[in-house]
Formats: C-alpha cells, sequence, structure tokens
C-alpha cells in the first residue's frame, strides 16, 4: 500500500492563470522527502517500510489554503523494506505487479482548511492500476528561508490510513492487515 504517496501542485488551469492570490508554486526537495507505511503481521508484530527521494509539487495559498493543492508520483521499486526477499514478493503480482505498474501517484482534488495550519487533503490516489478517493490529515509545518540553502522553503506532514483492498493488493488479508499506516513529511523549494 505503499506507493503511494505524495507531493503538491496546482492544477493545470490553475497554474496557467493570472496570479490573484498569494499562492507559491514549490516542488519536493527529494533528500528530505519521506513516506512511512506500518501494517500489522500476523498479529505478532509490525512492519515498516519507506520511500524516500521522490518528486513532487504543490501550491500553497497562505492566505486561502483552500486554493493550495499537491501532486506527488514515486517510483514503486523505490520501496525500501530492510529485507529483499520481502521487498520482490511486494514488487510482484502478489500484490503491486510494479512490472506493470510501476508508478504510484497522488493528485489533489479538494484541500479544505481545518484550521490555521491544518487540512484535508482529497485526492486520487493510484496503485497497482487501480484508483481510489483519499483523504491526508494534512499539517504545514513551516514556511520560511531554509537556513542552509538561504531559499524559501517549506515543510509539511500528512497521514493516512489505507485498505489494500480498495486497490486489489489484498492477498493474506486478514492475517497481514488489510489496513496499512501512512506518514509522509516532506520539505520544499519555492519555484516562484
Amino acid at each position: 500500500m505503499t506507493k503511494f504517496l505524495s507531493a503538491l501542485a496546482l492544477s493545470t488551469s490553475l497554474l496557467a492563470a493570472p496570479a490573484a492570490f498569494a499562492a507559491d508554486a514549490y516542488k519536493f526537495d527529494p533528500s528530505h522527502s519521506q513516506l512511512l507505511f506500518s501494517y500489522n503481521h500476523l498479529g505478532f508484530s509490525t512492519n515498516y517500510g519507506l520511500f524516500s527521494g521522490f518528486n513532487g509539487e504543490a501550491v500553497i495559498d497562505s492566505e486561502d489554503l483552500s486554493k493550495s493543492s499537491v501532486k506527488v508520483e514515486l517510483s514503486v521499486s523505490d520501496m525500501i523494506m530492510g529485507w529483499e526477499p520481502r521487498k520482490n514478493d511486494l514488487l510482484s503480482q502478489n500484490f503491486f505487479n510494479a512490472a506493470v505498474n510501476p508508478t504510484a501517484t497522488f493528485i489533489s482534488t479538494k484541500v479544505e482548511p481545518t484550521g490555521d495550519k491544518t487540512a484535508k487533503i482529497t485526492g486520487d490516489l493510484t496503485i497497482a492500476g487501480t484508483t481510489k478517493e483519499v483523504v491526508l490529515d494534512a499539517t504545514l509545518n513551516q514556511i520560511g528561508e531554509n537556513p542552509v540553502s538561504k531559499k524559501p522553503w517549506a515543510g509539511f506532514a500528512a497521514t493516512t490510513v489505507l485498505k489494500r483492498s480498495d486497490f486489489g493488493v489484498e492477498k493474506f488479508a486478514p492475517y497481514v492487515s488489510d489496513e496499512v499506516n501512512i506518514t509522509i513529511s516532506v520539505e520544499m523549494e519555492k519555484t516562484s
């Protein structure tokens, strides 16, 4: 359930429109963007996996978060499991069938502010060739100057829980949990 995830970008029409509000475009910093996932294994343990170094884009409207957006694409084969046989199984036809579906994407369709720096980001998540709507609980960590690069920077975090079966990746459920917990942490460089 783990290819997912995650980045921010404005829709093509919004990017093409003249700037009528305080929206800024960002690109993910792959060296500081990670997606962690976890699932229960037979009731005995929690297993973890990681995607790191993926790309994404975002538009953040600091005056009206509802006009913000995000877009992420990641390569399923970049999954880090810590044990190669498990990774190979997850990439096989048993689960993600990465040879046929090499990427996972998330494209936001709606951002609903829930606080000054929090929002629910609804979007289309595509995993293993199946697209479903998911909702991320997101927090804008900070917008400001990166003290190292001296460039305008932003960071956000998000969480969600996915059901593997929604994406046709349900092998061994319920013994291996159908629910997969997702935690995302991203840094972004301002591009406009």
